[in-house]
């Protein structure tokens, strides 16, 4: 009997279908086109949770924070051509993240291939070195395999974003074909013998460091770290945009290694004799442009624990290469005991008393508007409130003055995309609405997926945006000021009010020009129950938290005066 009229064949739309509701998807995010409209159909027989978006970068984005959250693929379908390259900020941001991810984008049917037929584009080619795979499926039969497949790689070893192209006729082609089993991801754990390794080289030590980063962490794989660190009275700081992953509150916590970062956490981690590095690559900028440590030899006993066996020795030679998840190693950290003595207790409580001290003594900024009294406000909400944020210097201060309390509480991209903050905290605050979700932006940062407040009207979901606006590009004015003082050409912004913006869409708006303003707004916005924006006035001379705009381009005028 023909596939096409065997009782127990569908379409490759449904067995598309099946194949996400087998691996436990329960919600997609997409903006709608006609080259996968047979997938609409098949999901509307379903109670996944399709999140209609206004722009596919937005779309992209909010499956990627959906990855982030979970540690399974955000799942995300955009149309061909312009659908798919739009959402490629979000592709370049799960693979700079390594966040699990799918995209599927829909392709022209197989018999146009090759004519550049409407919007007709080769996507293995296009996302080949942005994605950890890109793969167009020719045959309905093979869709279950594929989508399996497309699970495991986007979750095992080093996630990433992988990108699927479904030609049409492929969707609409029926097959009899039975369904792949669902995908749990390996976890690759540490042999006994390195962490007795680890175990020794920490004995040895006098003033070790770990430096905490990476993805498929979970809560419970947390908990551990943190007794470990208890255990061994451990100084721990995390990487760049992972501070969720290690209490701020608790005594081991040593600050964040980014941009901005302490300097005297600098000099710590280049007086440490063992420096641990969990779960992050240890990449620009938590590297500090790869200036922290002598490449390749560290200078210092380096231990490298990593999913991926490529990423161990890729930059840093390590004197102890563990090639283990971040889970499994947390839980083989029970085994790890401290010396009988541990000899660095002071060395642990001066690198705590030097972050209390980056982060308790706030200097002011010009400007009726304090950004660190901002930030601070902020950590009164409930531990498990979420922050995100996008790409500028208004993140410095987040970075530098909240403190991530819990698990699953930052959403930030470490590849620096601007438009990120917004989109990610649409995601999670549907995926968690009985949590409070805060989205930090940048002026220009927000407008670039500003077009996503409609989305969280539309579907009642109750996001607070707070706009930090100076008028500017801040981060490009900032380099330019330095590069190029005096001649400032292609950064300025003409803003809309934004507090209106949100009103128009259906929101809560309100603007803040000082700090007395600022907590009143905020309960506001949140007493709305309405997606908010609360828009914040920033002086343009507050350019960083310890920098002014004059005080920057007088430093780069002097430079050259004396050069």
């Amino acid at each position: 009997m023909n596939a096409a009229h065997s009782p127990s064949a569908r379409t490759g739309a449904h067995l598309l279908v099946d194949a996400l509701i087998a691996n436990g998807v329960t919600r997609a995010f997409g903006v709608p086109g006609e080259s996968y409209l047979d997938v609409l159909d098949a999901l509307s027989d379903t109670e996944v949770d399709f999140v209609v978006c206004r722009q596919e970068g937005g779309a992209a984005m909010m499956a990627e924070a959906s990855g982030k959250l979970t540690g399974r693929p955000g799942i995300c379908f955009v149309t061909r051509g312009p659908g798919a390259t739009n959402a490629s900020a979000g592709v370049h941001i799960a693979q700079q993240d390594s966040t699990p991810m799918i995209l599927f984008v829909g392709q022209i049917s197989r018999s146009m291939r090759g004519r550049e037929a409407f919007q007709e584009v080769d996507y293995r080619a296009v996302f080949g070195t942005l994605a950890k795979w890109a793969v167009e499926i020719d045959e309905a039969a093979r869709i279950p395999e594929i989508i399996a497949r497309a699970f495991r790689v986007a979750m095992q070893g080093r996630p990433g974003p992988v990108v699927i192209a479904l030609p049409e006729d492929v969707l609409s082609e029926y097959a009899d074909v039975p369904d792949a089993p669902p995908v749990e991801p390996a976890e690759t754990w540490p042999g006994l013998t390195d962490m007795m390794r680890l175990q020794k080289l920490l004995w040895e030590a006098e003033r070790p460091i770990m430096i905490v980063g990476g993805t498929r962490w979970n809560p419970k794989a947390v908990a551990a770290l943190v007794r470990f660190a208890e255990r061994c009275d451990l100084p721990v700081a995390v990487s760049f945009r992972r501070q969720m992953l290690f209490p701020a509150d608790h005594p081991c916590y040593a600050g964040d290694v980014g941009l901005g970062i302490n300097p005297k956490l600098v000099g710590r981690l280049k007086e440490a004799d063992l420096v641990i590095v969990a779960g992050g690559r240890l990449g620009e900028v938590p590297s500090q442009g790869y200036s922290l440590f002598p490449i390749p030899d560290p200078g210092v006993p380096f231990v490298h624990v990593h999913a991926e066996a490529d990423e161990l020795g890729r930059v840093y030679q390590p004197t102890l290469a563990i090639n283990a998840s971040n889970a499994a190693f947390a839980a083989a950290l029970e085994g790890v005991q401290p010396p009988h003595v541990v000899p660095w207790d002071d060395w642990r409580e001066a690198v705590r008393d030097d972050y209390l001290a980056w982060t308790e003594e706030p200097p002011a900024n010009p400007g009726a508007v304090q950004m660190a009294t901002l930030v601070r406000y902020l950590r009164a909400l409930p531990d498990d409130t979420t922050i995100c944020n996008g790409a500028g210097n208004f993140a410095t201060w987040v970075h530098r003055f909240h403190r991530f309390r819990a698990y699953g509480t930052q959403l930030a991209p470490t590849s620096g995309s601007m438009g990120y903050g917004f989109p990610a905290a649409v995601a999670a605050k549907r995926a968690h609405p009985e949590r409070t979700v805060v989205a930090v932006c940048g002026d220009g940062d927000f407008l670039m997926t500003g077009q996503e407040f409609a989305t969280a009207v539309q579907y009642g979901i109750p996001v607070i945006a707070v706009v930090i606006d100076n008028g500017m590009y801040g981060t490009i004015r900032m380099h330019q000021e330095r590069e190029f003082p005096t001649r400032v050409y292609g950064t300025a912004l003409k803003n809309p009010d934004f507090a209106a913006y949100a009103r128009a869409f259906g929101g809560f708006g309100v603007t803040v020009e000082t700090d007395a303003e600022f907590t009143p707004a905020l309960e506001a916005a949140l007493a709305a129950g309405l997606p908010a924006v609360v828009h914040v006035k920033l002086d343009p001379e507050a350019i960083t938290p310890t920098m002014t705009l004059s005080a920057l381009r007088e430093k780069a005028l002097a430079d050259r005066s004396v050069g």
